[in-house]
């Protein structure tokens, strides 16, 4: 059997069922046309738009966990100031003091230091990259239009940290800052 055989046969039998009548039979009263068109198709418009949400869940847990890691860090160096005789008077200070590098840190304080600044560590350039990005997502809902501006709040905040500092930031922060600005790039590559 060939296609215009099948074709034929579907046509016959589409015709009958739908007339009651074979193809090909002539007859004087009326039909009725069908319209044979099948089902389409057609997206609304709500279907077609993707609404983002705030996931607040989310920004709420990484901002208790990024408040319990800095006062982890500042109880380190409130530790460390201790032994010097020191003590922390405002938040801007203990920036102030770890800028200026005049102070000694004994092996335990300098193990844990390593530790969380490790490439795989909490204060890693990758980790920290990371929760920067998700916080970002988490923020915008997955917004592929509000990168720009997330991108825009991370470089004010950058810049807001180097100052806090006094001078330039040290190397990982600038290898944190590149790690955060090429996750932006690959978002907004994946959203074009």
């Amino acid at each position: 059997m060939n296609i215009s055989e099948l074709t034929g046969q579907i046509t016959t039998t589409y015709n009958t069922a739908n007339t009651g009548k074979k193809s090909g039979t002539s007859d004087t009263t009326e039909t009725k046309k069908t319209d044979d068109t099948a089902a389409v198709y057609e997206p609304s418009a709500a279907a077609s738009e993707k609404s983002y949400k705030t996931d607040t869940a989310k920004v709420q847990q990484m901002l208790e966990e990024a408040e319990s890691k800095t006062e982890q860090l500042r109880s380190l160096v409130e530790k460390m100031m201790g032994k010097q005789g020191l003590t922390l008077a405002k938040a801007d200070d203990m920036w102030s003091f770890l800028a200026n590098g005049d102070f000694t840190v004994d092996e335990e304080t300098r193990a844990q230091a390593q530790k969380d600044i490790a490439e795989d560590g909490y204060w890693g350039a990758e980790a920290t990259s990371e929760r920067i990005l998700s916080f970002a997502m988490a923020l915008t809902g997955g917004d592929p239009d509000k990168i720009e501006d997330m991108k825009d709040a991370f470089i004010k905040g950058f810049k807001e940290a180097t100052k806090a500092w006094g001078k330039e930031l040290p190397e990982l922060s600038q290898q944190t800052y590149d790690k955060v600005m090429e996750k932006f790039d690959a978002w907004s590559k994946e959203n074009e």
